[in-house]
């Protein structure tokens, strides 16, 4: 099991952040390079249980909403199916990996602003962990920063 943290403040205050992202459904909105998302079974973004459908390029994957709290302003999220390791060419790639994953909130009073954490548990094997934290130590942060982008813009 792989545990990659990352934490950062937004200059928002968080009640904003929290509407910008507490649908499920919004992640096109603020994740660079999500084309589009879909919750199945007409279920509402903010519903335990609803799965939603995203496309990054060509590729479609699916989570579903494990957890969500609007007064926490978190939600949890476990991928419906293993999660492949991009190919990087003649490099042997890790087994897949299943994951979940955590956005959580937390208002900063000072400035009015956001202390956010983000947070992903991969279950792979051991021999696997060194390569799945690299990539998401450097995953998390750019979907941070993206989130932030999205609320400037």
């Amino acid at each position: 099991m792989v545990k990659v943290y990352y934490s950062s403040v937004l200059n928002q205050p968080a009640d904003r952040v929290w509407g910008f992202v507490r649908d499920f459904n919004s992640y096109p909105s603020y994740i660079e390079g999500v084309a589009e998302s879909v919750i199945e079974d007409e279920k509402n973004g903010d519903e335990i249980g609803a799965v939603r459908r995203f496309r990054i390029g060509q590729t479609w994957k699916r989570q579903r909403l494990t957890a969500h709290s609007d007064s926490q302003r978190s939600f949890s999220y476990a991928g419906m199916e293993p999660i492949e390791f991009p190919s990087h060419g003649g490099i042997d790639a890790p087994a897949a990996a299943n994951y979940e994953g955590t956005l959580r909130l937390t208002p900063i009073v000072d400035g009015n602003r956001t202390f956010i954490e983000w947070f992903v548990e991969l279950d792979c094997t051991p021999e696997d962990a060194t390569q799945w934290n690299e990539l998401f130590t450097n995953l998390i942060p750019k979907w941070v920063n993206s989130l932030k982008r999205a609320l400037d813009g």
